[in-house]
């Protein structure tokens, strides 16, 4: 049974940079294509949860428009661990970061129920 633990999270200025990281456990990330969601103040459904990059087992890449340019998601397979440095933040960036796994060959934005494992998230926010 794969265990997602999130941490990084924090308050920051806006322009200001974090890194997130999600620490695997019980299985190796490597089998799994990967994901950072994020889920705004007052939206509590998985289903509200939205995609903001993704690293499929091929190492596919893809971000969401808007933290295309700002964010960057890897993986360390040998520290099983995945990764989202996010730079030039804004206020509109302020959300709970989750991480998550899929055991399948890709992983969607917009279908987060088909979500294999979750992190428990680690809170984000940005303001002056």
């Amino acid at each position: 049974q794969m265990q997602l633990v999130e941490s990084g999270g924090g308050s920051v200025r806006p322009g200001g940079s974090l890194t997130l990281s999600c620490q695997g456990s019980g299985d190796s990330i490597g089998r799994y294509s990967l994901a950072w969601y994020r889920q705004f103040p007052g939206r509590e459904r998985v289903l509200d949860r939205e995609g903001v990059a993704r690293i499929d087992r091929d190492d596919f890449l893809k971000y969401a428009d808007s933290v295309k340019g700002r964010f960057t998601i890897t993986r360390d397979d040998a520290k099983n661990t995945l990764y989202l440095q996010m730079a030039s933040l804004k206020p509109e960036d302020t959300a709970m970061y989750y991480c998550a796994a899929r055991d399948a060959s890709a992983i969607y934005f917009h279908e987060p129920t088909w979500v294999t494992f979750w992190g428990r998230g680690t809170q984000v926010t940005v303001s002056s």
